[in-house]
Parts: C-alpha cells; structure tokens; sequence
C-alpha cells in the first residue's frame, strides 16, 4: 500500500483530505464553535447556595439573618438536640453518620444560617401605596449596604421585585431603581447582589428587564452585565409557548448572558395548571415536567437550577414539627438526587432539615466519589471506568458539598490527593 504525504506526514492509502476540503470544514463550523461558547459556556464556577429565604420587605430588619438563626437553632435544639432525636424525625439510623451531620447542622445554624436572602416585594408583600413602597425599597437598600460592610450579610443577598405584566410594571420598575441607586449611593453595588423576576410569560419580559439594566449600567458608569438575575418559572406560558414551542431555553437567550438561575415557583406554576392547593407540590407530576423542561434548558449554559418550597410550617408539638420536618427533608432529598442542588426556605424552622438533608447527601457519598476521583486521576481504574464527563460531575458534587460546609478540604485531599485547585479543574471551573 502506497503511503501519501499530508501536511507533511505520510499516510497509508490512496487518497486524502484536500486543504480545500478542510478549509471549507472550518469556515462552516467557525460559526458554530462562537455560537457554541456563546450560548453553553459551562458553569461560572461560583459558589450555588444550597437555598433561597424569601422575607417580606417590611419584615426584613437589620437583626433577619441573626433572627433566623436564633430561631431555626431553638428548634433544632429542642425538637431534635440529639442525634438520635434528629434520626426519630427523620425516620433515618442513629448512626454515626447522623450524628456528624447533626453537629455540622448546629455549627451551620451558628455560623451561616442564611446562605442567600431574598427580600420580597412581590407576592410576600402585595400591593402598597406608592409611598411606602418607595421607602420600603430605600429602606432595604440601606440595610443591606450596611450588612455587607459589617460582614452581617449572607453570601448573596437581592430583592425579587414585582413582574412586568402592565397592571405591576411600572412599580417594579421604580422599586428596582430606588433599590439600585441607593445601594450605588450608600457604597456600590454588593459582589452577592441578586434580583429576581417573577411570572415571566414571554421571552420580551426578559429582554425589557435587560435594557433596563443596561441604561443604569451605562448612567452608573458600570461595567457591562454587572448585575444579572434570576427568571422564576411560575407560569404555564415559561414551558410551552402559544405555538407549540418549549419557552424556557427563548427567555434564556433573551436574557444576554445576564440569567443566573431559573427558580421554580411551586405554588403559582401549580395552579396555573389547575392544582387542586392540598396537592400543590414540588413532587407533583406538573412540577417534574416543568423542571425536566427547565433542567434541560439550562444544562451548559451556566443558568443555575432552584426547586421550589413546601408550606407546611414545623411549629406546634414535637410531633408536628417532626411530621414538618420528616416532608421537608424528603422533599430537599429528592431535589438533590434530581439534581437541583437549591431550593426555597419560607421559615426558620426548615433551616434545620434543609441542612440535614444536604449535609447527608454530600457526606454519605464522599468515600466513594473521591475513591472514584482518585482512580480517574491514577488512572487506576477500579470497578468503574470513569470518563472526564463523569470525573467533572464527581468534582462538582465534592466541590459543592466543600462550599456549604458539609465536608472539609482536608479530609477531601486525604481521601482524593487532590487540592482545591485541582478540583475546580476537574470540574471545568
């Protein structure tokens, strides 16, 4: 068999690929490669929190985060403050894994309790006089500057305004402004800034909201894209369009590189459907078809995923609480194992079981994950052969169990050999 020269090295056969030929494979795909980077750029490799706490804006004070904690800690503490009561309530062993999560909760409740607070000016706050609004929004501004400069303020912090449907537009726009140029005013916008938009039904909401932020942008003298925001899913018309067409992935463009998550909202996106309220759920069928269309959506392109809440409150007997709990744990469990690794907290009392359930779910996996890492990186194999698609999805699971406290970076680099660096570099981040 002949051999033939190619861009000066020898092949077997009697034929090649023409520099033309190439050529022309390269000017055809030059534009899908820009439009792949572009529209799937992969995870920002920023810390998720592992939930949302939405408080009415006349309700968040200076003291809501210590609030919160104090009073998620009394629950904790007395309906739960041993390891085998925690077990009892959740209907899990009294092992010692338990009981290491149960320590890891408590220390959580102390240091962290909030990991990401939305102060709400939409449904938690309904309509007001214009007035009060306005000094509600300037109000919550100046707080919230303040919290970040005492290092008071959980990781990311935001409001959730009203939508930009007609009869509420122009008053979420205004509450959105105060709130903007007042952060501006009292010190700069916050590194964890998040906003919120709710009820979008049209991709056209999403743009409205970009060219709002890119005129404040420019009048700031900001950079481009500085503030980004959440799209929350509620509403029939975000997953499947008038025409047929699933809608989610065209408020994601719309966004310009400005969406950060799409957050379920368990509650309208259920009754738009027709839920009868004793069976509004985040387990609902409505609810995984909606967040199946979302999680698909979103997938590559950075846009963060959020489950939604439950209602039922843990207050009353031991016996209430637990039933509370017991619903809440399971609901966050299998979220987590459907890969929603954020969701909605509405009271101080789910903060115990939201951390238990997170906390379990990184710590019971962590000796396999890493013996599994440490195999990919050895090239050792093992009873699994992992490939980088699933060496990235190990990492990610470690690295996200690393930044809301539920394993340690040492006992990760004993078991993995691997550093921090490391890990976010098998993790594309």
């Amino acid at each position: 068999m002949s051999q033939v020269e190619v861009d000066g090295s020898k092949s077997e056969g009697g034929a090649s690929f023409s520099s033309a030929a190439r050529a022309a494979v390269e000017a055809l795909l030059a534009p899908v490669d820009a439009e792949l980077a572009r529209r799937y750029p992969g995870d920002s490799g920023t810390r998720q929190p592992v939930h949302t706490v939405y408080v009415p804006a006349d309700a968040f004070d200076a003291d809501t985060v210590q609030t919160w904690g104090r009073e998620a800690r009394e629950a904790f503490d007395t309906h739960a403050g041993t390891p085998a009561e925690l077990a009892a309530a959740l209907g899990l062993p009294a092992d010692d894994l338990l009981a290491d999560v149960h320590a890891r909760v408590r220390a959580k409740l102390e240091r962290e309790p909030i990991e990401d607070l939305r102060i709400d000016f939409e449904d938690g706050y309904g309509p007001r006089p214009d007035a009060e609004e306005d000094a509600a929004a300037v109000r919550a501004a100046r707080l919230v500057s303040a919290a970040v400069a005492d290092g008071s303020a959980p990781p990311y912090i935001g409001i959730r305004i009203k939508c930009m449907e007609a009869a509420v537009r122009d008053r979420g726009i205004r509450t959105l402004e105060l709130f903007l140029s007042t952060l501006l005013a009292e010190g700069g916008l916050p590194d964890g800034l998040v906003l919120t938009l709710p009820k979008v039904t049209y991709a056209e909401q999403v743009t409205a909201l970009v060219r709002l932020l890119e005129d404040f942008e420019q009048r700031a003298g900001l950079p481009a894209k500085r503030i980004g925001f959440e799209i929350q899913i509620e509403t029939t018309q975000a997953i499947l369009g008038p025409d047929g067409r699933a809608t989610v992935a065209l408020m994601i463009d719309a966004a310009e590189g400005r969406a950060t998550g799409l957050h379920y909202g368990t509650f309208d996106y259920s009754a738009s459907c027709g839920v009868s309220a004793a069976y509004q759920s985040m387990d609902h069928p409505v609810a995984d078809h909606a967040k199946a269309v979302m999680q698909v959506a979103a997938a590559g392109t950075g846009v963060r995923l959020s489950d939604g809440s439950t209602n039922v409150i843990p207050t009353g007997s031991t016996e209430q609480v637990h039933a509370a709990w017991k619903l809440h744990h399971d609901l966050v469990r299998r979220s987590l194992a459907r890969a929603y690794y954020q969701g909605w907290d509405m009271h101080p009392a789910h903060l115990p079981t939201r951390y238990a359930a997170v906390y379990a779910f990184y710590r019971e996996g962590l000796q396999a994950a890493s013996a599994r890492l440490a195999a990919y990186v050895a090239k050792a194999g093992g009873d699994v052969m992992d490939e980088p698609a699933t060496a990235k999805a190990l990492s990610g699971y470690v690295l996200r169990g690393l930044d809301c406290g539920a394993v340690d970076l040492a006992e990760v680099t004993e078991l993995t050999g691997l550093d921090r660096k490391q890990l976010d570099a098998l993790a594309g981040r």
